[in-house]
This record gives structure tokens, C-alpha cells and sequence, in this order.
């Protein structure tokens, strides 16, 4: 192991960070009486995320430049000296009542590594639905029990004994999400860069299609079985926001074809339009057989009309 038996039961924060500065404070706060370690992994920052990390005592290890965090995941692990390690992002916060319960599991907890709600701030609302609730992440774990792909936004590979905490407001991270309109569009820009090379990689061949199918199933998801419509203007928003993202991903797998042309009938068009509508009327009726029990929607359902 990379610890030593005086590092036994302690508690290693590991953040990653590019130009943090906005959010750096906040997150290091948080954590200050909680950590017996701070480990931060800088990506060049030009702003004062540096001289901020070393006012809180952090350990400061530099990274090259990468394009989304999990690349950078198990160098971080690697560097942190105890038996126990908290990762975080910079535009997180744990809250009191959570380092409370963080400091319990080290002591007496039972599980080799946890799952943590996720509390996401997004264009200054809690979202507590559109799929953006529970939001359980992998963070806190003993070292040698969970690992990263560099995949993005892939799920850790575990081993042993995995526990998750309950899905309350107070055991949950904080995570300021987006804050603008813009901040949503430039990080959407970049993932979905990164997203349409996965699927490229992975033998995909572009089909037309997609460009409706793939948009429809996610804003269905999120705003029909993700109850995003209990979000309001929010989740209606952001469903489309997130619609919008897949038809971009699409769009970039195009692209990357010198935007190959092919005959497209109208009425190709028109029959898949038609196929989404049933699938929005059908999951339109769900939710409102959800929320009230009524029977015709419950028939409106069945005939996906």
C-alpha cells in the first residue's frame, strides 16, 4: 500500500483543478477540518488556483493539460499518502453534516467504498429531478478499492464492499453546476467533441436518423421519465439542453465524414417524426397515470396516442 500505519484511518482529499480560482475557496473550506491530507493535481493553471491551494496546506502536484477529468483520476489516487480517499472537483462543497457522517464511516463504517448523493446547483436552482437526482457518485473510498477508465464521465471499477448512503440533502454533495447559459455551452462543446471520437472509435457509422432519434430519447428521458417536468422552466430547459447536446454529438460524427451528403425523402423524415410523437405521447401519458391515476391516460398509454 502507499500509506503507512500512521496514515491508517485518515483522510485524503484529492481534487483536481484548472484555473479554479472562482470556486477553489469554497471547496477547500469545506474540507478543512475534515482532511488530514490535501492533494491537489494541477492542470497549468494560470490564475491563483496554485497560491490558493497552498494557503490551505495542500500538497501540489502538476499534470499536463488533459481534456476531461477522468484522465487524471488514478494519477491523483496515486499521490495521496492515507488509508482513505475523498475525491472532489473544485465546484464542489461537502457540507457539515456530511463531514460529520464521512468521519463516522472512516471510524465504524463497514464499506470498503461509497456511494454520495449529488445536490447539482444548476442556473441557481437545486434539480431535483431530470435525472440529476440522486446523482450517486463513487467519491469516497479506502486506497486500492476503486480506479478510473479514462473514459469520460465513465463509472469507477470497485472491489469489495460497496454501501450506499441515504438519499438525503444532508448527506449529499454540493455541486455548483452551471452557473450561465455560456459556462453550460463551452463545457457542451468540448464533451460532446470527446464524445462523438468515442463513438467513432468504437466502429460507429453515421446514420441519419440519429440526428432525430438520438435528441427525442434523451429530452424523453429527462423530462418525462426523469419527471423533469417537476423542475419547471428548469427542467424543461435543461432537457432540451441536454436533447440539444446528443443532436451535437451526432452532428460532429457527420462532420468528421466532410459532411457526406445523402438523399433524404420528406416522408422518411415525416414517418420517424412520427415514431417519436408515439413515443412522447406514450410517456406523456405515463407521467400523467403517475401523478393522478387517471384511467384514460392510462389507455392513452397503451395505444401510444
Amino acid at each position: 500500500m502507499c500509506y503507512n500505519l500512521a496514515m491508517l484511518s485518515k483522510l485524503s482529499v484529492v481534487i483536481n483543478t484548472q484555473n479554479s480560482e472562482a470556486d477553489l475557496t469554497k471547496c477547500l473550506s469545506s474540507v478543512k477540518s475534515l482532511a488530514d491530507e490535501i492533494v491537489v493535481i494541477d492542470q497549468s493553471s494560470t490564475d491563483k488556483t496554485v497560491e490558493i491551494a497552498k494557503k490551505f496546506g495542500a500538497k501540489i502536484f502538476n499534470h499536463e493539460s488533459v481534456e476531461y477529468v477522468e484522465k487524471t483520476r488514478n494519477f491523483a489516487i496515486k499521490k495521496a499518502s492515507c488509508e482513505w480517499v475523498l475525491i472532489l472537483d473544485p465546484d464542489e462543497e461537502i457540507p457539515q453534516s456530511l463531514s460529520k457522517k464521512i468521519k463516522g464511516l472512516i471510524k465504524n463504517g463497514r464499506g470498503d467504498y461509497y456511494r454520495i448523493p449529488r445536490k447539482n446547483i444548476i442556473f441557481n436552482k437545486w434539480i431535483e429531478h431530470t435525472l440529476w437526482w440522486p446523482d450517486y457518485q463513487i467519491r469516497l473510498f479506502k486506497k486500492g478499492h476503486v480506479s478510473w477508465t479514462e473514459i469520460i464521465h465513465s463509472v469507477p471499477t470497485t472491489q469489495g464492499n460497496g454501501v450506499d448512503l441515504p438519499q438525503k440533502e444532508e448527506y449529499a454533495i454540493l455541486h455548483h453546476n452551471y452557473d450561465f447559459i455560456d459556462q453550460y455551452l463551452g463545457k457542451m462543446n468540448r464533451y460532446t467533441g470527446v464524445q462523438s471520437k468515442i463513438l467513432l472509435e468504437s466502429g460507429y457509422k453515421f446514420k441519419w436518423k440519429d440526428l432525430l432519434i438520438k435528441p427525442s430519447r434523451e429530452f424523453i428521458n429527462r423530462y418525462f421519465v426523469g419527471c423533469g417536468y417537476k423542475d419547471g422552466i428548469h427542467g424543461l430547459l435543461l432537457s432540451l439542453l441536454q436533447s440539444f447536446s446528443e443532436l451535437v454529438v451526432y452532428a460532429k460524427v457527420w462532420q468528421s465524414g466532410k459532411f457526406e451528403e445523402e438523399n433524404i425523402e420528406v416522408g422518411d423524415v415525416l414517418n420517424q417524426m412520427k415514431e417519436i410523437e408515439k413515443d412522447i405521447h406514450y410517456w406523456q401519458n405515463d407521467s400523467l397515470f403517475n401523478e393522478t391515476g387517471s384511467f384514460s391516460a392510462m389507455i392513452k398509454r397503451r395505444l401510444r396516442i
